[in-house]
């Protein structure tokens, strides 16, 4: 293998020849070999929409030459599509501000430039990857940029559109359920009948609601560090910076992003990521919630609940010939459980916002971006492989409900509560009906009986 003599303040490095990246990144392979996690692609894109804004915005105040913008622009816009994602091998567990991506990425975009104007990687001539990729920048204001870049493509790309996929899913079926009449359950215990379509609009409710959550959240994602360089103060840029390059990346992205109103409070603390996390948390909390109930009315199929018939996707055992798992909600219930837990990892990091600098950022995003893509995943799979076709056992459902004890709850305005209490218990002692108890007892008379105890009027109020 040839290698290639880079440096830096510190001093010589080998680089492999092959490689864009330059002494900085080099140097954080060996000294930050921690796990096997490394920088999502979706940062890097991120960090070079920023290199690419920032080209422009100098060229247009006369502060970088044009000709070395174009080439910076030119391996900027290949870094943003993708074309060199081999040549950022950081692992996520870095420096706290992520100076070692940000250089990754200078030092890639510098050395692919260098290379398209003919020149010779490593030797900083004619572009530097401070000088010029990285001027009227700092890391401190780059990263939490390109945070709040990656959550906002991420979520409007994935998240979104897979919530309300499962959102509309489960609406669909709650018209598909409107008119089977089905035993409520609370405490785990018989309760008074609803219909299966009212239970399931209670599930497209909460989901509704957490996809509202996330699009309010996800305005305060759109304000952006940019332009308060080390600490919030500006330093090394021009007057109105940092406008014209959230213009620039709002122009390049297609998103309405805007400056942060205080780059103090961008550069020190992450309240708006963290906040947003919350929403995430909260909608793990739904899903959660959702997946449990239809894997418990799922279960059986002869000594569960049997209500639903979830799609049968593959063989559920390696010992039990013909079993069928809720494999589906399974794997959503766990994608919940990793999305909370990121949010206190996320919740802890947020709160270590230390002087001018929060030294978290690269644990902070790495956990917003896998809940972002795990529930976006997960959503989409248990909305096209389960919910979608989610079927209702009419006949069980039907015996379920006709052998509730709780329908006596209709007699206790005509018979009182005490009354009514006594009826249940005794058709549960002697494992008769209502029916017979409270005829037997001569409470109701047979003929009014039927008029009293219709279960589809039991859904609704008088």
């Amino acid at each position: 293998m040839k290698y290639r003599t880079e440096f830096d303040s510190i001093g010589k490095v080998k680089v492999s020849g092959d490689k864009y990246w330059g002494a900085s990144t080099e140097r954080s392979n060996k000294y930050f070999n921690i796990g096997d996690f490394l920088v999502r692609p979706i940062v890097i894109h991120s960090i070079a929409v920023i290199k690419k804004a920032a080209a422009i915005v100098n060229t247009k105040n006369k502060d970088l030459d044009i000709k070395l913008s174009k080439y910076i622009i030119k391996a900027a816009e290949e870094v943003i599509k993708g074309k060199h994602d081999s040549h950022f091998p950081l692992k996520v567990w870095q420096t706290g501000s992520g100076t070692q991506t940000n250089m990754n990425v200078n030092e890639v975009i510098s050395n692919r430039a260098i290379q398209l104007m003919g020149g010779k990687m490593g030797t900083k001539k004619p572009i530097h990857p401070n000088d010029h990729v990285n001027k009227s920048q700092s890391t401190n204001d780059v990263f939490p940029t390109a945070m709040h870049i990656a959550i906002a493509i991420k979520t409007k790309e994935k998240l979104l559109p897979s919530l309300k996929l499962l959102e509309k899913q489960l609406a669909n079926k709650s018209r598909e359920f409107k008119n089977i009449v089905k035993v409520g359950r609370t405490h785990l215990q018989d309760a008074t009948p609803l219909t299966l379509g009212q239970e399931f609009s209670g599930y497209q409710s909460q989901l509704k609601k957490c996809i509202a959550r996330i699009e309010n959240a996800l305005k305060e994602i759109y304000y952006l560090a940019q332009g308060g360089t080390a600490v919030g103060t500006g330093l090394n840029t021009r007057k109105n910076f940092d406008k014209k390059i959230v213009r620039e990346i709002s122009r390049i992205t297609k998103l309405p992003f805007k400056p942060a109103t205080n780059k103090f409070a961008a550069l020190a603390a992450h309240d708006e990521i963290v906040n947003f996390s919350g929403t995430l948390n909260t909608a793990a909390v739904c899903l959660m919630k959702i997946a449990n109930d239809i894997r418990f009315l799922g279960s059986g199929p002869r000594a569960g609940y049997g209500e639903l018939i979830l799609p049968s996707n593959e063989p559920g055992s390696s010992i039990m010939p013909g079993k069928v798992n809720p494999t589906q909600s399974e794997a959503v219930t766990m994608v919940c459980v990793k999305v909370i837990g990121n949010h206190n990892g996320i919740t802890m990091a947020g709160s270590h916002g230390h002087f001018e600098l929060n030294v978290f950022k690269p644990l902070i995003i790495h956990n917003i971006l896998q809940s972002i893509e795990i529930m976006s995943d997960s959503a989409k799979t248990f909305s096209v492989y389960c919910v979608k076709g989610i079927k209702a056992d009419k006949k069980r459902i039907k015996y379920l409900l006709d052998n509730s004890l709780m329908l006596v709850t209709a007699l206790a305005p005509k018979i009182g509560y005490d009354k009514a209490a006594y009826i249940a218990k005794t058709a549960h002692k002697n494992g008769t009906t209502l029916k017979e108890e409270v005829v037997k007892a001569g409470l109701i008379k047979e003929k009014d009986y039927d008029k009293i105890m219709s279960p589809m009027k039991m859904t609704k109020p008088r």
